[in-house]
């Protein structure tokens, strides 16, 4: 869904309200999905705590733009893929290693709608990825192959907007690889550590965290 918006902006009810960001900065929400919530197949600790600031900034950004995973069953990133295989094994991709997932966020299922709370109707496109069925997606912006795009850059570029902000599920893996990404191509980038939480696999969150600020993005805590 392509909707550009003005500085002013008439809610779903005929509320206005005034978009108070520029017109060059965008606020990306990766993966805000049930699956990656509380009792999700995929459960983020907290996951759904950052629901509500997450909400109040799509309302003050005049871009906003959703990624959701969107997974194939029998995807070959599920551990349930592979015999004598268990989740959170890693195995050698062609595009490199692989962390094995417990299924989520499969398509058409609850698991990979959004979370109810998400106030989506304040965003203006959504990204869907990992729905190609031998390789995963992290990034909102690349396959985990790195060339494969998903298009987001070119709608950034095509509405003049050159700073992101990311929030969203999960810190230490599509969070950070959206990040370092965009920060490759150019972008200014803040992830807003407040409305993020993460998964924190064998000092997975750590690693991202330092891997972000050695390619240049800000770790925004307050």
């Amino acid at each position: 869904m392509f909707t550009l918006r003005s500085s002013h902006t008439l809610g779903i009810q005929g509320q206005e309200r005034f978009i108070m960001r520029p017109a060059n900065e965008a606020l990306i929400v990766v993966d805000v999905q049930n699956d990656f919530c509380p009792k999700g197949a995929l459960a983020v600790i907290d996951g759904d705590a950052i629901i509500e600031p997450i909400n109040a900034l799509l309302s003050d950004f005049s871009a906003g733009i959703l990624t959701q995973d969107w997974h194939p069953a029998g995807h070959t990133s599920f551990a349930s893929s592979y015999d004598e295989k268990s989740a959170y094994d890693i195995i050698d991709m062609p595009y490199g290693p692989q962390i094995l997932w417990p299924d989520h966020c499969i398509q058409g299922t609850d698991g990979a709608s959004f979370h109810d709370g998400l106030k989506t109707e304040n965003a203006d496109l959504v990204i869907r990825k990992g729905f190609r069925p031998k390789i995963d997606s992290y990034s909102a912006f690349f396959e985990n192959d790195k060339t494969t795009a998903t298009g987001l850059e070119g709608y950034l570029h095509s509405r003049g907007i050159n700073t992101v902000t990311i929030v969203g599920l999960a810190t230490d893996f599509c969070i950070a690889y959206s990040a370092i990404d965009a920060a490759r191509l150019g972008f200014r980038v803040t992830v807003d550590m407040t409305a993020c939480r993460g998964i924190d696999i064998n000092g997975s969150l750590e690693a991202a965290l330092l891997q972000m600020r050695a390619a240049g993005v800000k770790l925004k805590y307050g």
